[in-house]
């Protein structure tokens, strides 16, 4: 049994950590489990493989039912000779390297994220370890249909979260100094995050903190925003919850505008639309990831908007492009592939967000993001939320 090394020797696998926060572990066994497990696979009869999941004594009937796995064991079944140490973790290694030692395998593959204790302990038992970098990443970018189903789910709850938000803002009372009230209270970033968390906790999903940028503040792509919110200013909105149970994730931007839509915010949303399209028609299973930014690059250069972070010296209005076009997404918000230059190809089934956006120093940004599933010959937008500014 040869690695991807090209190893001839009795070769195994090994994946380890917390399930719950391993993406590339957890979509192995398909298991949720809060604690320290190690996922092996070892040589099996007539060439096969055996798939081992060692975890806690307590969880072994819960893994035996729903881990995709074909054994389940837990430390004590793997003592090493001068015992388990009382550290769980510790005393999964150890058992792991036993499991590995019992097995007759001589030497092992790792992912990028193998805790160094793991690989300490098989080096005790004489095992080679060798590091394959794409293990547990590159296979995630293809989903299958219970993963997209998942996400799907999670997009349509950040689209309800989304959507309950925009039109709050849209639909609040604005003062005479153009602040705006919700029941009685000045309506703040703050207050909107927090409606969005309780919104999502209420529907079983856990929820970074949202962003909810108003005005100039918007002009920086990633500044979670705070404070009032005020008529005729952009308000950007990127909701990016995760599903508690599938621990698959949703992501979702959109830009709302309470009262009349200054000209200059007009031209950017229309600008922001085009390259959207632009970047969508370009998606197909073979086409790069840099080669979907080059055609947002393009309708953003067509429309006379700028590319990149802006200068020291850029004037108040500078209004750019400053981010790649979107990324991977699943069990978690951002995985491979970054679509910006230099990005890989595209596969049939990943799962990406595409996301342009403009900012402008003066008056704050615009974007749109919505989530695609890459197909042979493009790709289905798994969103049906409205991306206009306007949400009264």
């Amino acid at each position: 049994m040869a690695d991807k090394t090209g190893c001839q020797k009795r070769c195994g696998l090994i994946m380890a950590g917390v399930p719950e926060i391993h993406g590339g572990l957890y979509r192995r066994i398909r298991f949720v489990v809060h604690d320290p497990v190690a996922y092996l696979e070892v040589p099996g009869e007539a060439g096969g493989i055996r798939r081992i999941l060692i975890l806690r004594d307590i969880e072994m009937d819960r893994a035996s039912k729903h881990a995709r796995v074909d054994e389940v064991a837990c430390p004590a079944d793997f003592p090493p000779e001068d015992g388990l140490s009382g550290d769980r973790e510790t005393a999964t290694a150890q058992a792991a390297a036993e499991c590995m030692r019992r097995a007759g395998v001589e030497c092992v593959c790792g992912d990028r994220a193998l805790p160094l204790i793991y690989v300490d302990m098989l080096r005790k038992v004489g095992i080679e370890v060798h590091l394959d970098a794409e293990l547990g990443v590159t296979e995630r970018r293809s989903k299958d249909a219970e993963e997209i189903a998942w996400i799907q789910e999670a997009q349509a709850a950040t689209e309800g979260a989304m959507e309950m938000a925009c039109r709050l803002i849209a639909r609040a009372e604005a003062t005479a100094d153009g602040t705006l009230v919700h029941d009685g209270e000045p309506l703040t970033a703050e207050r909107v995050r927090a409606m969005i968390d309780h919104w999502l906790l209420d529907r079983g999903y856990a929820n970074p903190p949202a962003i909810v940028a108003p005005g100039r503040q918007g002009a920086d792509c990633h500044n979670l925003g705070s404070g009032p919110i005020r008529t005729g200013e952009p308000v950007i909105i990127d909701i990016f919850p995760r599903n508690r149970k599938t621990l698959y994730s949703g992501d979702c931007t959109r830009t709302v505008v309470h009262g009349e839509v200054p000209e200059p915010l007009v031209a950017m949303h229309e600008a922001v639309r085009a390259a959207k399209a632009a970047a969508e028609s370009m998606v197909r299973a073979g086409v790069s990831a840099e080669a979907v930014h080059l055609a947002t690059q393009a309708a953003f250069r067509e429309a006379g908007y700028a590319i990149g972070l802006p200068p020291k010296d850029a004037p108040a209005d500078y209004c750019s492009l400053t981010h790649g076009t979107g990324h991977g997404l699943g069990l978690d918000v951002h995985e491979p592939p970054l679509l910006d230059m230099k990005g890989p190809e595209l596969l049939a089934g990943e799962v990406v967000t595409i996301e342009p956006g403009l900012y402008r120093l003066d008056l704050g940004g615009v974007r749109i993001e919505d989530l695609i599933v890459v197909t042979e010959d493009g790709c289905r937008n798994l969103n049906a939320l409205p991306d206009g500014l306007d949400w009264s």
